[in-house]
């Protein structure tokens, strides 16, 4: 019986279409772009020659399981494609991501890249990002005056926490607070004031970063493309 692929696979594994000899490769993190790592392992097996860019020790750990050569950001001059998921994304293109907690790399990444393709399901479609929580990554130093800060300017957040009830740390071992919002009603408003937020590291909001979604629905893969980029 042949296997059923899932709307993540589809759209993760379609992906490494885009990458050719000789490039240089951003990886991010996620359910999604498993596949893509999945499939780029056994391109690389095949013959495939590339350099990749990490946003995460979840990715690297994946990676050099299957033989992926990484380098770090500083030794490369420029990324030449970069493949990520993302927590919601709207027809305009702007994301929300960091879910999975890798959100500063997974930026830092894709302002470097020529191109940025997200990979994800169906599900992750929405018409006005905020439904999903946004995550706000912070220094642990006054992690409560920043919450302190967003509360009063009526911003609901929450420290996120680990099983055990600790505080989960990224990998720069800092803290993410997570924004219960319901509709962002001003994506670009709300990503520059939070900029200017002493001890906001970064947030998760994604805006004019991202050129293509690939998107899984049911046995296909829709491959959609910004306007300024059609």
């Amino acid at each position: 019986m042949k296997h059923s692929k899932s709307e993540k696979q589809i759209a993760g594994e379609k992906a490494t279409d885009y990458i050719k000899d000789g490039m240089v490769v951003g990886l991010g993190t996620g359910s999604t772009v498993y596949y893509t790592i999945k499939r780029l392992g056994t391109l690389v097996k095949k013959g495939l020659k590339i350099e990749a860019v990490s946003t995460s020790s979840a990715t690297t750990k994946l990676a050099k399981s299957l033989g992926i050569p990484l380098v770090s950001a500083n030794d490369v001059s420029r990324i030449d494609v970069t493949i990520d998921g993302a927590d919601e994304i709207d027809p305009r293109f702007y994301a929300i991501k960091g879910g999975g907690g890798a959100l500063l790399y997974e930026k830092i990444v894709a302002t470097i890249s020529r191109k940025v393709i997200c990979v994800v399901d169906s599900t992750k479609l929405t018409n006005q990002i905020g439904r999903f929580p946004l995550p706000v990554e912070v220094v642990p130093f006054a992690y409560k005056h920043v919450l302190k800060k967003l509360a009063k300017n009526g911003l609901e957040a929450t420290l996120r926490l680990n099983e055990d009830k600790k505080p989960y740390l990224t990998d720069e071992k800092n803290m993410i607070l997570d924004l219960r919002l319901g509709r962002i009603e001003s994506p670009t408003e709300l990503a520059d004031w939070l900029n200017g937020i002493p001890g906001i590291v970064e947030h998760g909001l994604f805006i004019d970063l991202i050129n293509e979604v690939m998107v899984g629905e049911k046995n296909l893969c829709k491959i959609l493309k910004r306007k300024q980029d059609r």
